[in-house]
């Protein structure tokens, strides 16, 4: 039975993986490219299996996320600072691992000391949205100031502006699909897969 069950997770586990990597380099699959920056609908997968598989899992599909933003920014970019930003693994890696972690270790905590598993997988895909469009826009401000005022056209000074306007628009529809859809996602695999929960 114990094999059975680890079985089944390595099988999801590889399923999320491949899924995960076709969005990465797919455009409309995982992202709605706008010319400036993406608008992110992958995050949701990493949060779905953050939810069903665990934190460890969750960071995982996260990793191979990052590793398929590299390799879209290498080889078909579509926004003008693609090649230079999502080329670095820590803009493009990093949070995307934590993006799985941090919503793995919020639902765990629900799941684990209280009733409430669903206000745990609503918590936990918002805290992994907001990792991942927070992360990104401070690493991109922090290590390509330069590169960000010039795609943008705009002095350094107002590239604070210009980042909190993403969020504002980006990162608040991101939040709002992955609250949405990843907890609805997640509790339908749960329910039909009695080896994962």
């Amino acid at each position: 039975m114990m094999r059975k069950k680890k079985a089944y997770r390595t099988a999801i586990l590889g399923i999320l993986m491949a899924i995960i990597f076709v969005q990465s380099m797919v455009p409309m699959l995982g992202f709605i490219p706008t010319g400036f920056v993406n608008i992110t609908i992958i995050h949701i997968t990493v949060i779905v299996a953050a939810i069903v598989l665990g934190p460890v899992d969750g960071g995982i599909v996260g990793l191979v996320w990052g590793i398929g933003t590299i390799l879209r920014a290498l080889t078909s970019p579509t926004s003008i600072i693609d090649t230079t930003v999502f080329t670095n693994p820590i803009v493009a890696i990093l949070p995307r691992i934590l993006v799985g972690l941090i919503a793995g270790w919020i639902y765990l905590w629900f799941k684990n000391h209280t009733e409430h598993k669903v206000l745990g997988m609503g918590l936990a895909s918002a805290a992994g949205s907001i990792t991942n469009t927070v992360l990104v826009l401070v690493l991109m401000r922090l290590m390509y100031a330069s590169t960000l005022s010039q795609a943008y056209a705009a002095q350094t000074s107002a590239l604070n502006t210009i980042l909190l306007a993403i969020v504002g628009t980006n990162g608040v529809a991101e939040l709002i699909a992955a609250i949405i859809i990843a907890p609805a996602i997640a509790t339908a695999i749960l329910k039909t897969n009695k080896f994962l929960d």
